[in-house]
């Protein structure tokens, strides 16, 4: 066996048996996963905040924190951590609410270049995918060849984007993720059959997929902590203590096996349709108005697509970026537009919304292409229009959103007529500062404007 680190690349190397059933699985996993992914393109894109420490996250009094450059890191600031507390942390950092079309464009991107490499991509979010690399290998692929791959895509991706990208190989889609893990930031780790318990066991319980903090918690109770002291215990005893499905999965994880596929089969099983909002909405009416449009639009994709559905979703995702979702099973699939507005807004009066939704979203599932039509009321009954009120809110809502000039929210994109683009630093008080500058000029002039001076717009992408 010998390892090696060079300019941040990782070989682990010794031919063996593997754990998954004793036989040597072939390198054909790649995890990719894009580094501090929301933080890195908010750096490229502004270049005086390049090296500093930068947090995307919401920004109000309960704001999580969504991504942490590694500047911010440094200073103990992570994900899913309260802003109040990362403010603390980290007082002088650049705190951004975030661009998420500008997410999804270089998130695109990358998804292109990992395409190329194999057919088969399993995306995981915006930063994240599996690829299978069974057609890009031989059948029994090389460290070296392997590594070439990982080589190719990092820079293919750091060339086109201007993010960075950690790259994990594997047998297996565990292993690959623990890979990429190691190789974080920026780098590449190729793991050989037959190390995978050496590289697995001192790890802690939770870089198994499944172990939260509540199971964590209990496993650290009886004295385990890391995935060789889970894999000391038996199955029998694990299914005692987190149940049969779960005992099961973590028995078999903590000894490597899995046998989980890269899939990027997305068979069209439901049918649905979002929006993000350029404020947050915190009107109770204007948001069941949304959703009743958004219910509509969902509809009349189903039916032009010959399907109806028994499952209805609503996604709403609240200005602190926490994401919930609602749904409802009919007893029967339908395309009413009546019956899924009415279940969609009943959906949303389930949700506490008070402190501002930025995204809606309605989904119809468990498709099929039948309906039985008088489930719900005869055929015959034409569909009433929509309240003209609540249209009307709708559209006033939008022209606020689009005409709005007495809300800036830092990191959003801004244009001046005179002074051209730039971002928002900060506003408040009638006040907005504007910092001039964009990924391809130097750190720009910063300037204060009156918050609904009319030279100043929000920038289209």
């Amino acid at each position: 066996m010998f390892a090696v680190r060079a300019g941040h690349v990782a070989v682990v190397c010794d031919r063996g048996m593997s754990a998954r059933h004793g036989t040597i699985e072939p390198m054909r996993v790649l995890h990719l996963d894009l580094d501090a992914f929301f933080a890195s393109v908010e750096q490229r894109d502004k270049p005086s905040l390049r090296g500093r420490p930068v947090i995307v996250g919401g920004l109000g009094p309960r704001g999580v924190v969504s991504t942490a450059s590694y500047e911010a890191r440094r200073f103990g600031v992570h994900s899913a951590m309260s802003m109040s507390e990362a403010r603390s942390r980290c007082p002088h950092a650049a705190y951004l609410a975030g661009r998420f079309a500008v997410y999804r464009e270089v998130s695109d991107i990358v998804m292109s270049h990992l395409r190329q490499i194999s057919p088969v991509v399993e995306p995981l979010s915006l930063d994240e995918a599996f690829v299978d690399l069974t057609d890009a290998v031989p059948d029994d692929p090389s460290p070296g060849a392997v590594e070439h791959i990982a080589t190719q895509v990092r820079t293919a991706i750091e060339s086109s984007t201007g993010v960075t990208a950690s790259v994990g190989v594997a047998s297996s889609k565990l292993m690959a993720k623990i890979a990429s893990e190691q190789a974080k930031p920026d780098g590449q780790f190729v793991i050989e059959p037959g190390r995978e318990l050496e590289i697995l066991h001192p790890l802690p319980v939770r870089a198994l997929p499944g172990v939260g903090p509540a199971t964590a918690a209990r496993l650290h109770r009886l004295g385990v902590k890391t995935v060789g002291d889970l894999a000391r215990i038996t199955q029998a005893d694990l299914i005692d203590l987190v149940g049969e499905a779960h005992g099961r999965s973590l028995h078999l994880l903590a000894h490597a096996r899995d046998t989980r596929r890269v899939s990027s089969e997305r068979e069209s099983k439901s049918i649905s349709i979002e929006d993000t909002f350029d404020r947050d909405i915190t009107d109770p009416v204007l948001l069941s108005a949304l959703v009743t449009k958004l219910a509509e639009k969902v509809t009349t994709r189903l039916t032009g697509a010959g399907h109806s559905g028994r499952t209805i979703t609503l996604k709403t995702r609240l200005h602190d970026f926490t994401t919930l979702s609602r749904s409802a099973t009919l007893p029967a699939p339908t395309d009413d537009s009546r019956t899924i507005v009415r279940v969609a807004v009943r959906l949303l009066s389930e949700i506490d919304t008070s402190s501002g939704v930025r995204l809606l979203g309605v989904g119809v599932s468990g498709l099929t292409d039948w309906v039985q039509d008088d489930l719900f009321g005869p055929a015959h009954d034409p569909e009433p229009p929509l309240n003209d009120a609540i249209d009307d809110a709708i559209g006033d809502a939008i022209d606020d959103m689009v005409h709005e000039r007495r809300l800036w929210v830092p990191g959003m994109d801004v244009v001046h007529l005179e002074h051209g683009p730039g971002w928002v630093w900060g506003s408040g008080r009638g006040r907005v500062t504007v910092r001039f500058e964009t990924a391809h000029t130097p750190p720009g002039p910063v300037l204060t404007f009156a918050a609904d001076d009319p030279a100043l717009s929000p920038a289209r992408s």
